[in-house]
């Protein structure tokens, strides 16, 4: 169950909200529609239920805010806009990472890609996908990690006829099994024929919370309520006056002693009343239904409805058709034709099954012709430490951006170092590293950099992968398997960069340039630390900022503006401050290290005494800073 209550967002500067206060609740094993013309509110109420957006008010789901639900992404399945993924992304490869995430088993990609219909286009890429198709996608995504409740934002915008059937059939037979399904839509046919119940907005506020059938008989068409103890009388009469003027007359026969005329006035049935001495209890303007069959869902309620219509050209009783059933003519007569809707699977005033277990209850018996669901996961997988890291590798290797980077950076790596070894001047390790003076970074680094940057950014756009913390995930082990896979990244980008421009060299001058320098092990933890810091200086500012162009700009930052700050504090070249490191450790330990390792504790401290050295240190202790301090902030919001 979903209740919501008092959901407000932020003021807008001089405008007023765009949600004010709205509460409302929606019952298991009912779907409930929230309607609403564009802008009257209706997405951002959704993100203010799963705090994806900020305000005041609370949502429980099932009785527990969002935030203290310990996996929110298996209690909860998410559907807002378009489905967010690179375009290069295939659709196995998108439903893999979202299970990956999610923490469910990667069988589960081809149960849900079997039941949403898309097993021939498992392969195809994201950016080729049509709206239908993307929509079909996004409900696989939804269901994967098989939640109680789904949300929903305008599934079936754009979609045809048949493909909005197909969709709302998959969302009634969840419901039928006993889940909460919440969707919003602009179309309130769409909202009467496929909800149990209807919640609309306006401009932001809550004007009216009914069951389907009161929503169709009161607010979908204009039209004048009649009470009448001689209800039958009188609508015979209003049937034949209008066919006698040629005016188009519906008059739909209700409960008791009740009608609905649609197409007349007030005046005009209380003067026909008048006339013939019939005695008239109500007689009032309200909005009503499209008809006895069009807007009302056989699944939701029973009723026996009495139609009269006189038309312009012939007096015949017509009944307004549906998108599924053709118009029907009766004989004219002065009598009402009776048509009576099907019973469906429960009355709106029966609440649907409840459910506080994963075990997916039996579907009611209503539901035998909907749509099949994707089989409930029997068992998941326990809480791993390797879950963010399996996430995070099949992030990276499921497009090709990395690999295209990879490419890249090496061969202008190495047509830059043979063209610098052609110019001359250019010291033997900035050669080996294609590092001209002029630039900022070398290629590797710039390249290591950029891919730290695209590290982050699915994560703030796709609710699946952002619902173990509501909001954006800060999580430390999805951080530390960013790292984690920056730095192997970044580390095999290095090795890979020297050794082609050491094959390009020899291949281009020979042996005379190929050279390993005698400090080679100095000289390798640099440049091994320069392109691991700056993937990490990437992966940290993208996920502080939330942007890939704001994490490529704190690496470039790095030698463009830290590093004259830090030679101008320390006023003199560092690296004599680390000369005779290793002596001087081995006098305060008072013992000799084993396997040599003073030269590589020496090689570190040479690495932190450089100026990049320093200042690649010192950013990233201001990063990781920033970061725990958001990730405080957040957990204590």
């Amino acid at each position: 169950m979903i209740q919501a209550i008092g959901l407000t967002s932020n003021p807008r500067k001089e405008l007023p909200p765009a949600v004010d206060d709205v509460s409302f609740a929606a019952r298991p094993g009912r779907v409930t529609a929230l309607l609403g013309a564009p802008g009257a509110g209706k997405t951002t109420t959704l993100r203010l239920m799963l705090e994806l957006q900020r305000g005041r008010g609370i949502t429980y789901f099932r009785g527990r805010p969002l935030h203290e639900i310990a996996h929110p992404s298996r209690e909860v399945g998410v559907l807002l806009s378009e489905v967010p993924g690179h375009p290069a992304r295939t659709i196995r490869g998108q439903l893999g990472m979202v299970c990956a995430a999610v923490g469910v088993p990667i069988r589960r990609v081809d149960e849900v890609i079997e039941v949403v219909g898309l097993v021939s286009l498992c392969d195809e890429r994201l950016g080729t996908l049509s709206r239908g198709m993307d929509r079909r996608l996004g409900l696989a995504c939804a269901l994967l990690s098989d939640p109680h409740t789904l949300v929903l934002d305008d599934p079936a915008g754009g979609l045809s006829v048949a493909e909005g059937r197909w969709l709302h059939g998959i969302l009634r037979a969840h419901a039928a099994h006993g889940g909460t399904v919440l969707f919003s839509t602009d179309d309130p046919k769409e909202a009467a024929r496929s909800a149990d119940r209807v919640i609309t907005l306006e401009g932001g506020r809550l004007v009216a919370d009914q069951e389907a059938a009161d929503f169709a008989r009161t607010r979908l068409r204009p039209r004048v309520a009649v009470r009448s103890p001689h209800a039958a009388r009188l609508g015979a009469l209003l049937a034949k006056e209008a066919r006698a003027a040629q005016r188009s007359v519906e008059v739909v026969r209700e409960d008791g002693n009740r009608l609905s005329v649609y197409g007349s006035t007030c005046a005009d049935i209380g003067e026909t009343a008048f006339r013939h001495g019939i005695l008239v209890h109500q007689l009032a303007d309200e909005i009503g239904d499209m008809g006895p069959h069009a807007a009302l869902p056989a699944e939701s309620f029973a009723s026996a409805t009495v139609v009269t219509s006189a038309l312009l050209t012939s007096a015949s009783v017509t009944s307004i058709p549906t998108d599924d059933a053709p118009t029907a003519d009766a004989p004219a007569t002065d009598e009402p034709a009776t048509a009576v809707a099907a019973t469906g699977a429960h009355t709106p005033d029966e609440p649907g099954p409840t459910t506080e277990s994963r075990t997916r209850p039996a579907a009611s018996p209503g539901a035998r012709d909907l749509p099949q669901l994707p089989p409930p996961i029997a068992v998941r997988q326990a809480p791993s430490p390797l879950r963010p890291l399996r996430y995070e590798l099949r992030r990276a290797t499921g497009v090709g951006t990395g690999y295209l980077t990879a490419i890249t950076v090496l061969v202008t790596s190495a047509l830059l170092s043979v063209l610098l070894a052609r110019i001359g001047h250019t010291p033997q390790p900035r050669l080996l590293a294609a590092w001209p003076r002029e630039c900022p970074l070398p290629p590797a680094a710039l390249g290591a950099g950029l891919l730290g940057a695209l590290a982050f950014g699915e994560e703030f756009r796709h609710p699946a992968l952002a619902a173990d913390r509501g909001t954006v995930p800060r999580r430390l082990g999805l951080l530390a398997a960013k790292l984690l896979v920056a730095s192997a990244t970044a580390l095999a980008l290095a090795v890979l960069t020297v050794g082609c421009d050491l094959e390009m060299l020899y291949l281009v001058y020979g042996r005379e340039l190929a050279g390993v320098p005698a400090d080679w092990l100095s000289l390798s933890a640099s440049w091994i630390g320069l392109t691991v810091g700056c993937a990490w200086a990437g992966v940290l500012a993208a996920g502080i900022f939330r942007s890939t162009t704001a994490g490529l700009a704190a690496v470039l930052a790095v030698p463009v503006v830290v590093v004259p700050l830090v030679q101008k504090t320390l006023a003199g070249p560092s690296v004599r401050k680390a000369a005779g490191f290793s002596e001087r450790l081995r006098e305060l330990l008072l013992m000799q290290w084993p396997f040599g390792g003073a030269r590589y504790i020496a090689a570190g401290a040479r690495l932190v005494a450089q100026p990049v050295g320093g200042a690649l240190m010192l950013s990233l202790t201001a990063l990781l800073c920033a970061y725990l301090l958001t990730t405080l902030r957040s957990r204590v919001r």
